[in-house]
Order: structure tokens, then C-alpha cells, then sequence
């Protein structure tokens, strides 16, 4: 069994400036909290257009999420673009195209001034059983105008049937990126939002009163506002890092999400899986060991660690008014494991938002959009049993049962996927603090 508490390549190889905590009562145009890929860019586009804007974080910068990506830079968002045409129409499928190449072509242009390992790749999307699945893709893809191709056969040892690819996207490390944008940036880490009174942000230490909020902090912290509890649910998924295993040249995802990924940085072979609804129970790095095992019996596993992904009702992101009700409140959320180029869409949408310009996809990324989808129905019954489990320890969000994770000792929450450490303190949210019920396994 993997040993816990391995940090990713990224975290092992890049040393994030630190920032200080803010300690005083202060007021702003503009307050971002959380400081994770999409609070930075949008940090970094305020401060390009001369915002008055303050970004606050609980723990370090890009201590979640963004720390532990597979850091893969791409329009293809698994089979996204046939759910799209079918759900909502072709203008819906194009705008979402648009939105993240430019996304795409924004991180393009600021690696070329930035030693990240920005790297051209072919990306694919491979099915291990449906054929049709992909054949769909390719004909989506076409009608929206995107480049993209069949292959029979993948290069990584795993039961495909076929893939789509979309030549020429990207890879980098992004905390080497971030190591540059943040150089110059109004950031505090350290400084844990509890509580906010309107537009006042409430912290040990100090408030923080502004015009306009971001909430960046990957699942929404704000209970009464937007319904994001019933909106999103976590995942979580498990990566390892491999010395003299496979050259893929290139990045690799299966359709569905217990499929295996694969992208290869310098000298190693990144290998993903075994993922899981949080709370529940998966293969996690086990699966991916014996993967390795079996067809790279001569690699070394050099590093693993595991990684939580906001899942949207409709598989894609909320972007936009936290509410109807709510006209200086904003969120970002749901990537739905495509982080990175739904970081530099929120960024620029946010950034037009607060700068009152028109933004030719807000629509698309309405948090306000229809909710009536059939995750919908999952979400509600996963929390209404976990609500009724009778279990002591309990997550101070809404109250459902923990359950003990003996993989990454942790205690997760089915519901909306907060964790916490064994003795209670609180690793994920959006619980906004510690468990008190819970006692050590």
C-alpha cells in the first residue's frame, strides 16, 4: 500500500514564494478568496487592468487542487462536445469550444515569456468498449469547427477500441507558471475566510469589506446562496509517478472515469486513476501500482498523490453570479477535472464581469442555468442517506455521516466531499472548519 502524505512533482520540484497573513481590517474594490489556479489568473488579470483587489487563502497558495493536477492544457474535455449539441444545441457546443480555446491560446501566450515546460502535445480521448461513443465525437466535433482525428490504436497498454484526437494542446508544470504570475500580486496566505456579512469577509484576525467577491474556493463555501449542494459532488483521483516506464508522447484520457490517463513529464510517465466519488470507495494508487506492476515491471514509482475534482450537474463549469440574488457575489466551480483551461475561462469571464464588459460565453457558464439534470437526482439521494446515516463523527457543512478513508487516512464526507484528518481538522471543503465528532481511527 502507498505511504500517505507524498506530494506531487510539482510541489517536490517548484518553491512557491510565501505571502503574508493580513492581520487588519481593510477594504478593497475586489476580494478573491482562494488561491488555487483560477484565483490567481483572475488576481493576475484585475491587476493588468488596474482593479483595486485583495486574494486571500485558508493555507498556502495552490496548496489543493492546482497543486495536484495532471496539468493538462486542452479544448477536448473528454466527450463533452456530442452532451452539449444533444442537451443544449450547436450554439451552446461552439460557444464552449470558443470559450476554452481562447482560454488555450491565453496560456499559450504567457508561457512563452515563463520557463514552465510548456509543451505541445496531441491529446486523445480513447473509449475501451464503445466505438460509437467516439464515432459521435468526431461528428460533434465537426459541426462546431474544432480539428480533430480518429485513431485505431493509442500508444499506452490499455483495452481500447479507439480514440479521438485533437492535435496540438498543451502541457506544462504549473507551479512553476504560477511562480512567475504571482511575483507581483496582492496575496495573503494563511488567512481563513469563516464567515461572510454581506460583502464583508470575516477571519480570525481581521474583516474585510469590498465592493465586488470571488468565491474561488473550488466548491462554494456560501450554503444559502445558489444551491451548490445539490449542484456539485466531488471526485476524487490518484496519480503516480514513474522513472523508466513508457514514452507516450503525448496526453491520454479514457471516456469514462474509471479509465486510466496518461502524459509523460522529462523522464517520467504520470499514470492516473483509480479514481472515486468522494466518500466512497475506489481502486485509488493499489489500482495503479498493479497497473505498473504488470506492463512496466523494470519503472520505479517515484512519487503519488491524489487529487479532488468539483463535478457539475451538466459537466460544465459555473462561472459567473454566485445567484440571481446575489449582484456582487461571484463563483467559480466545477471544472468537472479540466482545471486548467476552466481556470483561464473563469478568469477572463470574472475579469469582464467586474469590469462590466460584455462576454460573448457568460450564457454558457451561467451558474443559473437550469438545474433539472439527472446527476441531480444522485446528488439528492447520496445526501439524504448519508443525512440519515446514524453515525457519530459528522461534516459541520450540513451535517451528513463521515466515513473513514483507511487508503489516505482520512475522514470524507459522500455528500459533498469535505475531508479531514484523523483528529478532525479540516483538509477539504467545503466544510469551513474542523469536525469536532470526530474521534481517532
Amino acid at each position: 500500500m502507498a505511504k500517505q502524505g507524498m506530494e506531487s512533482i510539482w510541489k517536490e520540484t517548484t518553491a512557491l514564494s510565501g505571502f503574508p497573513e493580513l492581520d487588519k481590517d481593510v477594504n478593497t474594490e475586489v476580494l478573491i478568496i482562494g488561491g488555487g489556479m483560477a484565483g490567481i489568473l483572475t488576481a493576475y488579470f484585475l491587476q493588468q487592468e488596474g482593479v483595486n483587489y485583495i486574494l486571500v487563502e485558508k493555507d498556502r497558495i495552490c496548496s489543493g487542487t492546482t497543486g495536484n493536477t495532471t496539468a493538462k492544457i486542452t479544448v477536448q474535455h473528454g466527450l463533452i462536445y456530442q452532451k452539449i449539441l444533444k442537451a443544449s444545441g450547436i450554439e451552446a457546443a461552439q460557444k464552449y469550444f470558443q470559450a476554452n480555446q481562447k482560454a488555450f491560446e491565453s496560456y499559450e501566450q504567457l508561457c512563452q515569456n515563463i520557463a514552465c515546460d510548456y509543451e505541445k502535445k496531441d491529446n486523445y480521448v480513447y473509449a475501451a468498449e464503445d466505438r460509437q461513443k467516439l464515432e459521435n465525437e468526431m461528428s460533434a466535433l465537426a459541426q462546431i469547427g474544432c480539428n480533430a482525428e480518429f485513431c485505431e490504436s493509442i500508444a499506452p497498454p490499455v483495452a481500447a477500441v479507439g480514440a479521438v484526437k485533437v492535435p496540438k494542446q498543451a502541457q506544462f508544470a504549473p507551479l512553476k507558471f504560477i511562480a512567475s504570475i504571482v511575483k507581483d500580486l496582492n496575496i495573503y496566505e494563511n488567512t481563513f475566510v469563516k464567515e461572510m456579512i454581506g460583502n464583508t469577509a470575516v477571519t480570525d484576525r481581521c474583516r474585510i469589506r469590498a465592493e465586488k467577491v470571488i468565491a474561488a474556493t473550488h466548491f462554494p463555501f456560501l450554503n444559502k446562496h445558489g444551491s451548490y449542494f445539490l449542484k456539485l459532488y466531488q471526485h476524487r483521483s490518484y496519480v503516480i509517478a514513474l522513472e523508466n516506464a513508457q514514452n507516450v508522447d503525448g496526453m491520454y484520457v479514457a471516456e469514462n472515469k474509471k479509465g486510466m490517463s496518461f502524459r509523460n513529464y522529462k523522464e517520467m510517465l504520470l499514470v492516473g486513476g483509480g479514481g472515486h466519488r468522494t466518500g466512497k470507495q475506489g481502486g485509488s494508487w493499489e489500482e495503479l501500482q498493479c497497473f505498473a506492476k504488470r506492463y512496466f515491471p523494470n519503472s520505479r514509482e517515484i512519487s503519488h498523490w491524489a487529487a479532488q475534482d468539483c463535478m457539475s450537474l451538466d459537466q460544465i463549469p459555473y462561472i459567473g453570479r454566485y445567484s440571481k440574488h446575489t449582484p456582487n457575489l461571484y463563483v467559480a466551480s466545477g471544472f468537472n477535472k479540466w482545471g486548467m483551461t476552466g481556470s483561464m475561462v473563469a478568469a477572463m469571464l470574472l475579469c469582464d464581469k467586474i469590469l462590466n464588459r460584455e462576454n460573448d460565453y457568460a450564457d454558457i457558464f451561467d451558474p443559473s442555468r437550469s438545474i433539472l439534470k439527472p446527476q441531480l437526482l444522485a446528488n439528492g439521494l447520496e445526501s439524504v442517506k448519508n443525512l440519515l446515516t446514524p453515525a457519530i463523527p459528522r461534516c459541520p457543512h450540513l451535517g451528513c455521516a463521515l466515513k473513514w478513508n483507511p487508503i489516505e487516512h482520512s475522514w470524507d464526507c459522500a455528500c459533498h466531499g469535505s475531508r479531514f484528518s484523523k483528529d478532525g481538522r479540516v483538509l477539504d471543503n467545503p466544510a469551513n472548519g474542523d469536525s469536532r465528532s470526530v474521534k481517532n481511527e
